[in-house]
């Protein structure tokens, strides 16, 4: 089965800078790909954003495009380079001792799923590796510049919001030395792919509705945040990470009882977002 590269929902009338985007909520899954896999099909669902592009397949109506991917994590990581290649899995692939990623199996191929459990049974051919790049991670990712580039044409200014989901765990190292849980995670490589008065305008939206959040710790954004963020040119890159246990059930990878409520109340924190990338908003913050 070939998969498609992405789905993309662009809004009636484009009317804000800012382009949502999802990375790892694909759950297209590969009757191939399963088959060469040494894990059942809920563990391999482990590294997967699940049912983000459902939390957001409300924006298009906020004026803002969407772009989701449809291939799974396990499968491609939209989130790395595309020369990250793991030569522990790829046959003929260059070692790179200076990745961390890549060493510890979560290249762009990646090698692993969360906690470390291998995928693959042996080792990919260079050319497999080169074909899921070709035909899902270029077009993803043309199609993501496409999108910047075009509102940065119509607005003077883009605004990615890279939405991601992270385990209710992730967060046990940090709330033991904090009185409140962080539920949300803002990444901004610690300013270096955003402006400040964006991601302190993403925060006050979450915190408006109630949530707790925390920024850059322990996530600060990977390659779409670094790639796509250029603050100097007026073009922003925001990585929020969701706390899971607020919408799904983890252990069984489907929506939990809240998932209506939560995407309710998304939906309005959205809103806000959007209104972010527009000009009536960015004339009465000056």
């Amino acid at each position: 089965m070939r998969i498609p590269p992405y789905h993309l929902t662009m809004p009636e009338t484009r009317n804000t800078a800012v382009v949502f985007a999802s990375p790892h909520s694909g759950r297209e899954y590969p009757a191939e790909f399963l088959a060469k896999s040494v894990l059942d099909e809920r563990t391999i669902r482990s590294s997967e954003d699940a049912f983000v592009d459902m939390l957001l397949d409300g924006v298009a109506a906020l004026g803002a495009p969407l772009l989701t991917a449809t291939a799974p994590r396990a499968w491609l990581d939209l989130n790395r380079a595309a020369d990250e290649l793991d030569p522990a899995l790829i046959e003929g692939a260059r070692i790179n001792v200076h990745n961390p990623r890549v060493s510890t199996g979560l290249g762009v191929i990646p090698r692993v799923v969360a906690g470390g459990r291998a995928i693959y049974r042996g080792k990919l051919t260079s050319s497999e590796a080169e074909t899921r790049i070709r035909d899902v991670w270029h077009p993803y990712h043309d199609t993501l510049r496409t999108l910047i580039d075009g509102a940065y044409l119509r607005f003077g200014m883009a605004i990615l919001i890279d939405v991601h989901s992270m385990p209710h765990e992730a967060m046990d190292s940090v709330a033991v030395t904090r009185a409140r849980r962080p539920e949300i995670v803002l990444g901004d490589r610690f300013g270096a792919s955003s402006d400040g008065w964006v991601v302190d305008a993403v925060e006050a939206a979450f915190e408006k509705a109630g949530f707790r959040t925390l920024r850059n710790a322990p996530f600060a954004g990977a390659f779409i945040t670094q790639t796509y963020g250029q603050p100097s040119r007026r073009r922003h890159a925001v990585q929020i990470e969701i706390d899971r246990s607020l919408y799904m059930n983890e252990r069984e990878v489907r929506p939990n009882g809240n998932f209506a409520g939560f995407k309710r109340t998304l939906q309005g924190i959205l809103a806000e977002i959007a209104d972010i990338g527009r000009s009536d908003y960015r004339l009465a913050a000056e």
